[in-house]
């Protein structure tokens, strides 16, 4: 589980811990990574937390590494963490764009190239939380959306590699979900943040958990969730 720590990696964690599953939590923010682990310990499975950065390769090997001790291999990796920063094409710092597209598409790329052997082992799912900037872009997000754009392009393309040996590859795009990262997005786009009118992280979730839970025979691709009562910003 990378970006455990975030409001949607967070909801699955804990959903899969329900389901006494055995995890591996991936995150940047280790006090907080820790804070996750000891409260998801009780759910009956192992829990083990691994803190880095994932666009580095010493943190991919590190997490591989924890990830196949835990067992022959890897039923389920879910790609949670993000980074957004906002501002327009002709101003914003090309250190904007480079770290979205080093967070939001390199980080997941990797770590999905060192776990694919164990996911072959078990016939696993790849789920890749996108958003809906993924599907178009607005004023402001040009930068955010072009690496969203591109992690659709991994997803898609991962599918079809490895879809033949029982790998299955699910998009998640998800409407504005409340939590941290969307009170930032509010924040940088000058917007007023209303946590109810946003997606609960734990609906996200369960629809992620329904998708994995579907036998062999068939499979979600493409996830399109949105609030039901839409945001007035």
């Amino acid at each position: 589980m990378a970006g455990a720590t975030g409001a949607i990696g967070g909801a699955v964690a804990r959903a899969l811990a329900g389901e006494g599953a055995s995890l591996l939590l991936l995150g940047r923010d280790e006090a907080r990574l820790r804070e996750i682990g000891a409260e998801l310990e009780t759910g009956g499975g192992a829990v083990r937390t691994v803190a880095g950065d994932l666009t580095g390769a010493s943190a991919v090997a590190q997490a591989g590494a924890a990830a196949e001790s835990l067992g022959d291999g890897v039923d389920l990796l879910v790609h949670a963490a993000g980074a957004f920063r906002a501002g327009p094409v002709e101003s914003a710092p090309a250190e904007d764009l480079d770290l979205q597209l080093a967070v939001n598409v390199r980080a997941p790329y990797l770590l999905t190239q060192r776990l694919l052997p164990a996911l072959r082992a078990r016939r696993g799912l790849v789920v890749f939380i996108n958003s809906t900037a993924g599907l178009g872009a607005g004023a402001g997000s040009a930068a955010y959306a072009a690496s969203k754009h591109a992690l659709r392009a991994v997803a898609d393309g991962l599918r079809a590699e490895v879809n033949a040996d029982g790998v299955r590859v699910l998009s998640v795009y998800p409407g504005r979900t409340r939590g941290r990262m969307q009170r930032e997005v509010c924040r940088s786009l000058g917007q007023h943040y209303d946590a109810e009118r946003f997606l609960d992280p734990a609906d996200v979730a369960t629809a992620i958990i329904d998708a994995a839970a579907l036998p062999p025979s068939a499979e979600v691709y493409d996830l399109r969730l949105r609030p039901a009562s839409k945001p007035r910003l």
